[in-house]
Parts: C-alpha cells; sequence; structure tokens
C-alpha cells in the first residue's frame, strides 16, 4: 500500500496557518494537532498474535538514521515494483531525499524488539490552493496488514486534518496498478479528487493515460462540529 507524493504546484498565503503548524516541535504538534481521543495510542496489540507494537510521531529531521533507513527499505519492500511499472520510474536518491523533507512527520510502528514494522508520513500543506494534510507514504509489513493497522494509521491523519483549521481533507497519491491500495482508501471513504489527472489527447492522436489518481476525503474540523448552531 503506498501513497506518492508528486511535483503539484503548491501556492501559499502570504500569512500562513499551515506554515505555523509545520513550525512547531512534535510534543505540540501531538498537543495540539493530532489530539488523540485515547491517552494510550502509542501502544497497539496485535489482534491475531496479541504481540505488542509502539507508535510514535517523529518529524523528519528528528527520525533516527536507523529508522529512516528501515522506513526507506519498507517503501522498497513493498512498493518499488509500482514505481518501477509506471512512468515516474524508481528513483532512489530522490526518494531519500524527499523522506527527509523538514516539514515532513513521521507515525512509526516498532515491535517490541524496536524495529520498525510500518509507519505512514505526513504534512499538512496545500494542493493547488487547498489547505490540506498530505498522506505522502503508508507501508506495513506483512504481519500488519489486515489487522486494523492502516485504519489505525489513517484515522491519525484524519484527527490532525480535523484539528487543524483551515484544512478540510487528507489527500493522498495511490498508483491505479496498486488495486488492494485503492479498494482499501474507498472502503474507509476517499474518493478521487477533482485535481485528480484525467486522461486526455494529446498531439499526433497519442493519449496521456495517468497511472496514478489523486485522492482526497473531506474531514469535517472539530472546531466546526463542536460549534452551537446557528439561532
Amino acid at each position: 500500500m503506498t501513497s506518492i507524493p508528486w511535483s503539484i504546484k503548491r501556492k501559499r498565503a502570504a500569512t500562513d496557518p499551515i506554515d505555523r503548524v509545520n513550525q512547531k516541535s512534535d510534543k505540540e504538534f501531538i498537543k495540539e494537532h493530532l489530539r488523540p481521543s485515547d491517552p494510550s495510542w502509542t501502544s497497539w496489540t496485535h489482534p491475531k498474535t496479541n504481540d505488542t507494537y509502539t507508535l510514535a510521531l517523529i518529524s523528519a529531521g528528528s527520525l533516527e538514521s536507523a529508522d529512516m533507513v528501515a522506513c526507506y527499505d519498507l517503501i522498497e519492500e513493498t512498493s518499488r515494483a509500482d514505481y518501477e511499472a509506471s512512468t515516474t520510474g524508481w528513483k532512489p536518491e530522490k526518494k531519500r531525499a524527499e523522506m527527509k523533507s523538514p516539514e515532513l512527520r513521521y507515525i512509526v510502528v516498532k515491535n517490541s524488539e524496536g524495529t520498525v514494522q510500518g509507519f505512514t508520513s505526513l504534512m499538512p500543506t496545500y494542493e493547488e490552493g487547498t489547505p490540506v494534510v498530505y498522506c505522502y507514504e503508508i507501508h506495513l509489513k506483512p504481519e500488519l496488514q489486515r489487522t486494523g493497522m492502516s485504519r489505525l494509521l489513517m484515522s491519525l491523519l484524519e484527527s490532525v486534518a480535523a484539528q487543524t483549521p483551515p484544512i478540510g481533507k487528507v489527500m493522498l497519491t495511490c498508483f491505479l496498478s496498486n488495486q488492494n491500495a485503492l479498494a482499501f482508501y474507498t472502503s474507509i471513504g476517499f474518493t478521487e479528487d477533482p485535481i485528480s489527472p484525467m486522461p486526455k489527447k494529446l498531439r499526433y492522436g497519442r493519449v496521456y493515460i495517468p497511472d496514478y489518481a489523486i485522492m482526497s476525503k473531506v474531514i469535517k474540523s472539530k472546531a466546526e462540529a463542536s460549534s452551537p448552531p446557528a439561532s
């Protein structure tokens, strides 16, 4: 399962609330924007094996180098084939550089031995002028697939979106070749976003067929949900 960032033009306001969010420490970000409803969110029990895993939110600049390598290796393990089959191709150095973007934050899942078994990376940002929480990556080892971990990680991104006005969407990019991922995102309420590329005719009878889709899910703001109805 993967969500792939693409170079889409971003428009930023002169006074930017999203930039202010991205400048916060991890501790501040968790307290003010992740705001998990369950204080024990950092611990998770595997429903089949009863093994205990830990979750932690860490900015790219604070992620230990060994964990960054483990996250990269997990992307390569789960998604390299999709990249290689796409028009983008598999570009290791570009991917490594992208993963170190200072505004990225990781939610890392580790087993009892402290080994990375899964992660998602996210960033509050703008896509075509719209404030969103962008899911850059989500990858799990086979032992965590179909256990509810993917839903848990995505719910944490949705929580960030709900607690970070003016954000109203979680957005991601998915290869069309990854039918399992497309089915999963659809099952949790994601739909193709209006900015997702469409097939188009080119010169000399050629046709451009995109090999990825941009998907999004509208998230209701917690502030909006708690506001009293207008009289």
